[in-house]
């Protein structure tokens, strides 16, 4: 019998810390197991694999990262939503680093679920720029421009890849302003547009 109290949700959540202390890779069935109370083999009561499980802690990442971008753009657009969003996204991506690695994993084709999470996302990012009175094509380039400036940062910098003595927020202020204001004088020289949500984006 599985431990009283435990359920998918709850194994998941679990997961997810472990995540976040052992890092995304070092994630397994054992250490969860270990973490929950119970036996290996209990753990598939809930969770198919160790696949299923990494695609639901992505899943639950790529879901809670929206809801804090979400509120982080509200009321804003164009130069502050992005401010906003690349800063909050930076933070949430230091904080829980297990996470952030497993949810910019793409999504299974199939995986309409998934998917539709991801572009809940990633339109949180469209409309953000949208202020900018782009065109749709170079809509879509600014939401891929801003998703590698964040993801190319948090990235690096989450492997301690940043050595210099500047402080790391300093520059990835600099990085984003930089892209600010270049989508301004973009703007500045094409026609307005509202572009599509691709739907192959993800976060």
């Amino acid at each position: 019998m599985p431990r009283a109290g435990l359920d998918r949700a709850t194994v998941v959540e679990a997961a997810s810390e472990l995540a976040d202390e052992a890092g995304f890779a070092g994630l397994t069935m054992g250490l969860l197991a270990e973490r929950v109370g119970v036996r290996t083999p209990s753990l598939y009561k809930h969770v198919d694999s160790l696949d299923a499980l990494q695609r639901d802690v992505g899943l639950r990442a790529v879901r809670d990262i929206g809801a804090v971008l979400a509120r982080a753009a509200v009321g804003r657009s164009g130069p502050d939503a992005v401010r906003a969003i690349a800063e909050t996204y930076r933070t949430w991506a230091l904080d829980h680093p297990g996470r952030y690695a497993a949810g910019i994993r793409a999504p299974h084709p199939e995986d309409e679920e998934y998917r539709t999470a991801a572009r809940e996302s990633v339109q949180i990012l469209f409309d953000a720029v949208a202020g900018f009175g782009l065109t749709d094509e170079r809509a879509i380039d600014a939401v891929r421009a801003l998703r590698t400036v964040i993801h190319g940062f948090a990235g690096l910098e989450s492997h301690d890849a940043f050595r210099m003595q500047r402080d790391p927020a300093d520059s990835y202020r600099f990085v984003v302003d930089t892209l600010i204001n270049g989508l301004q004088a973009e703007a500045a020289t094409g026609r307005p547009g509202t572009a599509p949500l691709h739907a192959g984006e993800k976060p």
